[in-house]
């Protein structure tokens, strides 16, 4: 199997060794994003709604350069530092996921990279037909 580092400027530097996405025969593994502004590399200050719309444009872009949009995620794994977020994170997440709704996981855990209040981690599957 084939396999290709994705990269993007439209989304943070990886913070560590690892790469913002593998793309991987027809699948796409998008690392966990956090609330990072990519222009100024700092977290984004705010509420857990702030933060969510910073990671899911992060992980847009990066789909983006690999050819792809959120409508060819697959499976979403939340990681959140408090589970009473979970109303307000669906009403955002709503407005990214309306009509197509992929397979998620809801985890709550005791802290995430640079003090952020969550991180989500994708994947998502190329369009074989075209």
């Amino acid at each position: 199997m084939k396999m290709k580092i994705i990269q993007t400027s439209g989304a943070p530097k990886a913070i560590g060794p690892y790469s913002q996405a593998i793309e991987a025969g027809n699948f796409i593994f998008v690392s966990g994003q956090i609330p990072i502004d990519p222009a100024t590399g700092e977290l984004v200050n705010g509420d857990i709604k702030k933060q969510l719309r910073r990671v899911l444009d992060n992980i847009e872009a990066v789909l983006m350069a690999a050819g792809c949009t959120l409508k060819n995620i697959v499976k979403v794994t939340v990681f959140v530092v408090d589970l009473k977020s979970f109303s307000e994170i669906n009403e955002v997440y709503g407005e990214y996921f309306n009509e197509h709704r992929p397979a998620r996981s809801f985890v709550e855990v005791s802290a995430l990279p640079k003090g952020s209040q969550i991180e989500i981690e994708v994947i998502a599957v190329k369009d074989v037909n075209k």
